[in-house]
């Protein structure tokens, strides 16, 4: 049953499932928007879009500039809890290839820090398909762990499980009169496109038309980040914004 309010349903639900399965694999969505692969001791996330604010000042549309630090906090609280042996953000983890060059000096030596004592791999996305070897860490275009295909667009015609960013999913419900709108990871036991983690990332519904060739319809599910929690929820119950 689903709250009217910020949670999504009770934490002791019985029908609350804690993990998801991409091919035969098991992994965990983290109510922060990232997600933790026990069995590879893997942490992943996708559209950090860390600079967004500044890349936007310095076209005249000025955001407050502090993104780029709360992204990279977020990220270390849940780093500090799971402390994986390996990170991979999945694309677009600056809003621009040049911004990973102008980190100010506090967010460069929190990044760096971030990646101390594990293996850290950039992939390219669309808006960074350039990264320095300044930023630390490895850069690639894909990477395969388990035969799951890491990227950050989907791929055409996928020949196997794979994990993307990108699209910036987001899922619709109502219950109770209530309706609730949240970023969220969606996936059909196959593929499974992660949430955006950055502050000022944006989100497109599961239901547009981005998505529709993507996956099988009858399995999928979007797993609703809420407070404490993540939440699966059946695709027929989705609605459009």
């Amino acid at each position: 049953m689903l709250r009217a309010r910020l949670d999504l349903m009770p934490e002791t639900a019985p029908t609350l499932r804690s993990h998801l399965s991409v091919g035969r694999h098991t992994l965990k969505p983290l109510a922060a928007g990232a997600l933790y692969w026990e069995a590879e001791d893997t942490l992943l996330v996708a559209d950090l879009h860390l600079e967004k604010g500044a890349a936007y000042a310095a076209r005249g549309m000025l955001l407050p500039p502090y993104d780029t630090r709360s992204t990279l906090s977020r990220l270390g609280k849940i780093i500090a809890a799971v402390d994986p042996g390996r990170v991979v953000a999945l694309g677009d983890s600056f809003h621009r290839s040049e911004c990973a060059d102008n980190l100010v000096e506090e967010d460069f030596a929190l990044l760096m820090k971030l990646q101390e004592g594990r293996d850290w791999f950039w992939i390219c996305g669309n808006h960074d398909p350039h990264l320095p070897e300044s930023i630390g860490g490895t850069v690639c275009a894909t990477l395969t762990l388990a035969g799951v295909v890491l990227r950050h667009e989907p791929s055409e015609k996928a020949t196997g499980p794979e994990i993307v960013g990108h699209l910036h999913p987001i899922a619709r419900i109502s219950r109770r009169g209530t309706v609730v709108r949240r970023r969220c990871f969606a996936t059909d036991g196959s593929r499974l496109v992660m949430p955006a983690f950055g502050a000022y990332a944006g989100g497109l519904n599961v239901l547009h038309e981005a998505f529709q060739p993507l996956f099988l319809w009858h399995r999928l599910e979007a797993w609703m980040m809420g407070r404490h929690a993540v939440y699966p929820v059946l695709g027929s119950l989705l609605l459009p914004d």
